[in-house]
């Protein structure tokens, strides 16, 4: 599992990135099998932090495996919707959606 840092604004995106990019090598390398990235400790963030984390889904879907965000906080919900990426970064359940069966 991933976890993203506290802080993830336009002043921490670049060095995110980058640590988000060693982190998910080694979890291919290891076999993950499913790239999951754990966003409870965001505290402040701005739009930058979606564009890491959909850098980080678009890297899981190369490599063939399923994305997951966990723990992401309302507001982060909030922005995604905003920018009409709610459905590839918050979960279903975040969203309302309820689960099939």
């Amino acid at each position: 599992m991933l976890l993203l840092p506290a802080n993830v604004t336009a002043a921490e995106a670049n060095d995110t990135r980058r640590l988000l990019a060693q982190a998910l090598k080694a979890e291919g390398e290891a076999g993950a099998v499913v790239v999951v990235v754990d966003a409870s400790n965001l505290q402040r963030f701005d739009s930058s932090a979606l564009a890491v984390l959909l850098e980080c889904q678009r890297a899981a879907q190369a490599w063939g495996k399923p994305f997951e965000l966990r723990g992401a906080p309302a507001k982060l919900a909030a922005l995604a919707r905003l920018y009409g990426v709610d459905v590839l970064l918050v979960p279903a359940a975040a969203r309302g959606v309820p689960a099939p069966g």
